[in-house]
């Protein structure tokens, strides 16, 4: 559920439309006015909220969105987006008659993908653009046919067409490993063999966030492709390596209300499993969000969130709807009053990359887990 007014659902995330551009324009003078930025918004926009990311993206200027599959493409051309859709991560039957209707771009990952596109492009009477993937070191998608096999592929095409050519880096931020140059040297070899045998289609890309960040422009060709930094996020450079070129911030902040309030003595345990006890008189909110809200369970014991003004910790287990925090440390706190769960309050803030931390997982693992029940809350 989403809305564009203050909330008083028990748990919301507030997503800031002005900084979502603001992210997506930072990306664009990073890159300069010759390389394309297509924004990924798979994944509902890393829990963003897809269609409206989308259209926040294309009234600033976006020509390219990127999806994960054909029914987040068809989600977004419901909605009225008129991107190109660049569909990433792989087509099953009946997908690319659907993306021919669409008007999406799937992603081919093998030889049999392309002689799949051209048949369903041939049967559909329609042309059908498409980019190929070349596995340059990921060994995830992609293809490792050599470049011979790949153009003879091409120049049997009927009607279906190959506009670009990518790959994805599985280390950009890591710069104690050669891997993502590495990776370059063999786009590189791959492309200008396929060049000398005529392949030369309009668009090259390599680059997501951590390769746009980090300075590797020699990566990013005519497209860069941003996640992570859409929505004020860059991993930490692992190693020697250089600042981050990017200046972003997160769009959204998350929160959750307080439903009760009770006070308690010192010694008393706390939630499933008494995994908590008390060691003071302890006064002690209990919040309506849990792990089915996307908190993670391992926060039990471990997090905290910001009550009142000051970091309140978490106290036992994060339950399915409900975690308890301890407030005796905090101003007065009532049941309806807001805590934060990601965002800033005065001068304190929590971010998506230091809960992971605490969590032990990854910042785009916390915001992919909001759940849907989570209301989103749209302010500019």
């Amino acid at each position: 559920m989403t809305r564009s007014t203050p909330s008083s659902a028990r748990c919301y995330v507030e997503i800031s439309r002005r900084q979502l551009a603001a992210n997506y324009n930072a990306v664009r003078r990073t890159v300069g006015p010759d390389v394309d930025v297509m924004g990924v918004v798979k994944a509902e926009a890393y829990g963003h909220g897809m269609v409206e990311v989308a259209r926040v993206l294309e009234a600033h200027g976006a020509r390219w969105l990127a999806v994960s599959t054909v029914a987040e493409g068809a989600a977004l051309r419901a909605a009225g987006l008129k991107a190109e859709i660049l569909v990433m991560a792989g087509l099953l039957a009946p997908d690319p008659a659907v993306a021919i209707a669409q008007r999406l771009t799937p992603v081919a990952h093998s030889l049999e993908d392309i002689a799949a596109f051209d048949k369903a492009s041939l049967a559909a009477g329609q042309p059908l653009p498409f980019h190929l993937k070349l596995d340059t070191g990921m060994a995830r998608l992609g293809t490792r046919a050599t470049p011979a096999a790949i153009a003879h592929a091409l120049a049997g095409l009927r009607s279906a067409r190959c506009e670009g050519l990518l790959t994805h880096f599985a280390s950009a931020s890591d710069f104690t490993t050669p891997q993502t140059t590495l990776q370059i040297e063999c786009f590189d070899e791959l492309t200008g063999a396929l060049a000398e045998l005529g392949v030369r289609p309009k668009y090259l890309h390599l680059s997501s966030t951590n390769a746009i960040a980090y300075a590797r422009p020699h990566a990013w060709r005519t497209i860069v492709r941003p996640g992570h930094a859409i929505y004020g996020y860059v991993s930490p450079a692992k190693g020697n390596g250089p600042p981050s070129d990017l200046a972003v911030a997160p769009a959204l902040s998350w929160k959750a209300k307080i439903v009760a309030v009770k006070d308690v003595p010192a010694n008393t345990l706390v939630g499933y499993g008494g995994t908590a006890c008390t060691r003071r008189a302890t006064r002690m909110a209990i919040l309506g969000a849990g792990y089915a809200d996307g908190i993670p369970h391992r926060l039990s014991n471990r997090g905290r969130v910001i009550a009142g003004g000051k970091f309140a910790p978490i106290l036992g287990t994060v339950s399915m709807d409900l975690t308890t925090i301890d407030i005796t440390d905090s101003a007065k706190l009532s049941p309806g009053d807001d805590v934060t769960l990601l965002g800033t309050e005065g001068r304190l803030s929590i971010n998506a990359q230091e809960m992971a931390r605490v969590a032990g997982t990854i910042s785009y693992n916390v915001l992919c887990g909001i759940k849907p029940r989570v209301e989103r809350v749209y302010i500019d």
